[in-house]
């Protein structure tokens, strides 16, 4: 662990993932997007791999529990995702341990840590993450009928399984 948490610092990464084969995975985006990404099309980088990760909140912790990591080691732990880890059997460290991830904004609660703070289901908080998230749904048209009988075309964001 300490090889990748000595990467994660050094290169200002974000999230590194070692597979079980010894691969190593660099990621920089911010956020639940990169788990929610290899959960969902590149499982088997997840399969019991070793993860080194900034900040883990509780839907990044469903995403590691869903793909199967062995082991998880973040900067900034929320207690909800630890609880969520620890009951799946991943070993879980972290460098500080706090009552919620809180937003880019420092104003109050990550979206993701409120979206999936009272699920106690993985799957169903990353149904709720790709749900949230416009870049994992797709744009359709919905027609609803009005009370004067004109059409009212209107935009919703649905989900498809990836």
């Amino acid at each position: 662990m300490k090889q990748l948490i000595d990467i994660l610092h050094n290169e200002g990464l974000t999230l590194v993932i070692k597979r079980a084969d010894g691969t190593l995975h660099r990621f920089t985006q911010r956020g639940v997007k990169d788990l929610l990404t290899l959960v969902t099309e590149r499982p088997e980088v997840l399969k019991e791999a070793l993860v080194a990760d900034k900040a883990v909140g509780k839907a990044a912790a469903a995403c590691m529990v869903t793909g199967g990591v062995k082991r998880v080691h973040a900067d900034v732990m929320s207690e909800p995702a630890l609880h969520l880890l620890q009951e799946h059997g991943v070993l879980a460290e972290h460098g500080q341990l706090v009552d919620h991830i809180i937003n880019r904004a420092g104003t109050g609660w990550c979206p993701m840590e409120k979206l999936s703070r009272d699920i106690d289901d993985p799957d169903v908080i990353i149904e709720k993450i790709k749900e949230f998230l416009p870049e994992f749904g797709i744009m359709k048209c919905i027609v609803f009928i009005n009370n004067n009988r004109s059409i009212i075309w209107k935009i919703a964001r649905y989900f498809v399984t990836l």
